[in-house]
C-alpha cells in the first residue's frame, strides 16, 4: 500500500452501554487525551465548547519518533448519537506547507455509533492523507520502504485505537459518575 492509496483503519467494539452515554464520551474531545498514546491534550477553537459542524479544536501530539506538533482539527460531521467525524491539519507546517484546509487534511477520524440489542456498536475510522503528516516526512527519507512504513503506521494506529476504545467502553460500562 502507497500513501497516495489513502490507507485506512477501522476499529469496533461493542460497549454494553446506551447510544446515549456512548456519544457521552466520544462527543468529549479531552478523553482521548487520557486514552491515546499520541494524543496529549486538546482545546476547542473559536468559543465552540462540542462538535457541531463547522467548529475547530487544537490537537497536541508525541510520538517517540517525531516529537511533538500541534494540529487543528476541523468537525466536518456531527450528527448526535450517531456520528463525529474530523478533518486534522498542519497549522505550522510541521511536516511541509501549513494548512488549515480540511481538504488537505493530513488525517480524516470518524466515530460512528449503532443501537444493538445489548448496547451500542462502537466504530472509530482514520484515513491517512491526503495531505502532508509524519509519515510522508518519514517515507520522503525512505521511499523504498514506503509499503513497510504505511504496515507500520497502521498498526501503530490501530493499537492507538484499540486503546482509546477500550477506555470508552469501560467508562461507558462503569457504573459511578462516569458511568451509565
Amino acid at each position: 500500500m502507497r500513501y497516495t492509496d489513502g490507507p485506512r483503519v477501522e476499529v469496533v467494539v461493542h460497549v454494553e452501554a446506551p447510544v446515549s452515554r456512548v456519544w457521552e464520551l466520544v462527543a468529549d474531545i479531552g478523553l482521548p487525551a487520557r486514552l491515546s498514546p499520541e494524543l496529549q491534550r486538546v482545546a476547542w477553537l473559536d468559543g465552540a465548547d462540542r462538535p457541531v459542524v463547522g467548529a475547530r479544536f487544537e490537537g497536541f501530539n508525541h510520538h517517540r519518533l517525531l516529537g511533538e506538533w500541534r494540529t487543528v482539527s476541523h468537525v466536518m460531521e456531527a450528527d448526535e448519537q450517531r456520528a463525529f467525524a474530523w478533518a486534522v491539519t498542519d497549522p505550522d507546517g510541521r511536516f511541509g506547507e501549513a494548512t488549515l484546509d480540511p481538504a488537505r487534511c493530513a488525517a480524516f477520524w470518524r466515530y460512528e455509533l449503532a443501537a444493538e440489542p445489548t448496547g451500542t456498536r462502537l466504530r472509530q475510522t482514520v484515513r491517512m492523507g491526503p495531505g502532508r503528516s509524519g509519515v510522508t516526512e518519514v517515507i520522503a527519507q525512505r521511499p523504498e520502504q514506503e509499503e513497510e512504513i504505511i504496515e507500520f503506521r497502521v498498526a501503530e494506529l490501530r493499537a492507538g485505537m484499540e486503546s482509546t476504545l477500550n477506555g470508552i467502553k469501560a467508562l461507558a460500562e462503569t457504573d459511578g459518575p462516569l458511568g451509565r
